[in-house]
């Protein structure tokens, strides 16, 4: 079967878009919310197409209530490309669906003259109207100059009546949603610097920025989270990614030392670990098959980490940084099984990608 071949899912097209934000109880970490100061309402979990994950487990995804999805049409392409079918039955033309979808995309060519080249691959691959966010992607320390570049474009690709809407219209035909929300609604910047990162936090040329966080890697606490306020009406959005860890760190393995009596937290524990922070609004996950989206829902559904959880994790994560050693820990600020509420163990062991 092709991934263009997908029938629609009936349950997602028919019935159970209007109301699923039932589904979630109030609680202190809600599943839905607004990313900084978009007009767009996401999930706190967003899906990228990093662990591999197919068309029919991304619409599993839409259809249980995460609406926002990350997609890469250059760096990693033959793994995003997995997601591609759904992508286009959310969010092509025609997707009854589309308004209750965020679709973010990036460029991982921080080229500004290639800007063009990057939304026609993507509007051609994917059959859309239009982006919610547009990343400009990997961000390092050496990018300051071409990120400046780069987002001086941000007039001219950002919203209705912009430059790049109109040639886009002139490649692929006018549409009354392309009128409305133009080529790309707004700009984002995905950070491994977080130098650059804070530099460019409060401008106005950049709407979502995306930075690594994670138990064992926590910079961007200080230096990004606790630079804005969550209440702020004008404050960018925030996504973490790589919260689970990378390849050569796996935070949900046990560092070296941990009794095994402590609490050893799961993936979806960590996503948990990110959403608790001061004024993040998506944890981004690389997750590979829908046992793993059930489980990170479920672990969201508990609400915010406490501050004995809060503290315990960043140790953790500090022993696996080998920032610490287990003997240089308190006892008393362990936390063993029996402290720690139960929780569902995911069946795979992801991790995001961007």
């Amino acid at each position: 079967m092709k991934l263009i071949d997908l029938a629609p899912p009936p349950e997602v097209i028919a019935s159970e878009v209007g109301c699923v934000e039932d589904r979630f109880p109030e609680s202190d970490l809600p599943f839905y919310r607004k990313l900084g100061r978009t007009d767009l309402t996401v999930s706190c979990l967003g899906l990228g197409g990093g662990g591999g994950i197919s068309s029919e487990d991304t619409l599993y995804a839409f259809d249980k209530g995460i609406n926002y999805f990350f997609y890469s049409s250059d760096l990693h392409h033959y793994i995003y490309s997995s997601m591609s079918g759904a992508l286009r039955q959310l969010c092509g033309r025609g997707s009854s669906v589309r308004e209750k979808v965020v679709l973010a995309t990036v460029t991982y060519i921080k080229n500004p003259e290639m800007a063009i080249a990057a939304l026609f691959d993507q509007f051609e691959e994917l059959g859309i109207d239009y982006i919610d966010v547009f990343f400009w992607g990997w961000i390092g320390a050496n990018d300051g100059s071409i990120l400046h570049d780069c987002l001086q474009l941000s007039p001219d690709l950002r919203g209705a009546n912009s430059v790049y809407q109109r040639t886009i219209e002139n490649m692929f035909g006018v549409s009354e949603r392309l009128k409305k929300m133009g080529a790309v609604r707004y700009i984002g910047a995905s950070f491994h610097d977080l130098n650059l990162a804070q530099q460019w936090l409060h401008s106005p040329l950049l709407d979502v920025v995306m930075v690594r966080h994670n138990a064992a890697h926590r910079s961007a606490q200080s230096q990004i989270f606790n630079q804005v306020d969550a209440q702020d009406p004008s404050r960018p959005g925030i996504v973490t990614f790589k919260t689970a860890g990378s390849h050569t760190n796996l935070l949900w393995q046990a560092p070296a030392g941990l009794p095994q009596t402590c609490w050893l937290p799961t993936v979806p524990d960590l996503y948990r670990y990110s959403l608790t922070q001061n004024s993040v609004d998506i944890c981004l996950t690389g997750v590979t098959q829908r046992a793993e989206i059930d489980a990170a829902i479920a672990a969201v559904q508990q609400g915010k980490l406490t501050p004995a959880e809060l503290e315990y994790l960043s140790l953790y994560g500090d022993l696996h940084a080998c920032k610490l050693k287990i003997q240089e820990i308190p006892p008393e600020k362990l936390l063993h099984h029996s402290r720690v509420q139960t929780r569902q163990s995911p069946t795979g062991k992801s991790h995001n990608q961007t």
